[in-house]
């Protein structure tokens, strides 16, 4: 009988527990007949898309100005907000394996999902019924400080009550979890489900000995 090795978990969202269409950038280039690359490279440009996920502008005033930046390339204003549009309506598909891992960690850990978003972040969770599933969502546009900026994590920490030493970060981008382990967490690199439960193996083993959470 072993004691908790971490007192919270950090997860990633997007990536780990949701997956954007693949290609879906390029797919809507094809839909509107724009050269592949073009709606990519107007939204997620770092000079653009940083300061949407650091608060700086709001999510609507981001597709505003990727709306404005495809202006050209779609020959009008009308057909840049229908691009922006339909890409806005994407919705990406729900790991429920991660969701059922996470609820599991719950009921003997803090869980708190860690992102790079922007403002819209928390409508989109609620509305795919992910508005419950862990105790705090750290959404980088609300912190000003966007991973792998060390801070993230030193934040994150803090929101879960959590020294870092105790907490479990899980992302899918190494950059990412190299800095969660810089700042003294330990981390999982997401690339497997098989992994990941692996990874969560130690806080869902019957033979553990803990507390409930609560």
């Amino acid at each position: 009988m072993t004691a908790l090795p971490y007192d919270a978990v950090l997860c990633d969202i997007d990536g780990v527990l949701r997956h954007w269409p693949t290609p879906r950038h390029a797919d809507l280039d094809h839909d509107h007949g724009l050269p592949p690359g073009t709606l990519a490279a107007a939204a997620f440009a770092p000079p653009r898309l940083h300061p949407a996920i650091t608060g700086e502008i709001t999510d609507e005033q981001w597709r505003s100005a990727v709306t404005a930046e495809l202006a050209g390339a779609c020959g009008s204003m009308d057909r840049a907000r229908n691009v922006v549009t339909a890409w806005s309506d994407l919705m990406p598909r729900v790991d429920q394996e991660v969701v059922s891992l996470l609820a599991r960690v719950r009921e003997v850990a803090t869980v708190a999902l860690v992102s790079n978003a922007t403002t819209r972040l928390e409508s989109d969770l609620a509305r795919q019924g992910l508005g419950d599933l862990a105790d705090a969502v750290v959404n980088t546009s609300r912190i000003g400080v966007a991973k792998p900026d060390p801070r993230v994590y030193l934040i994150a920490a803090e929101r879960v009550g959590a020294p870092v030493h105790r907490c479990l970060f899980i992302d899918d981008s190494a950059a990412n979890v190299v800095a969660a382990r810089e700042v003294g967490m330990a981390a999982h690199h997401y690339r497997r489900i098989e992994d990941l439960q692996d990874a969560l193996c130690p806080l869902l083993t019957t033979e553990t000995a803990h507390p409930q959470k609560g």
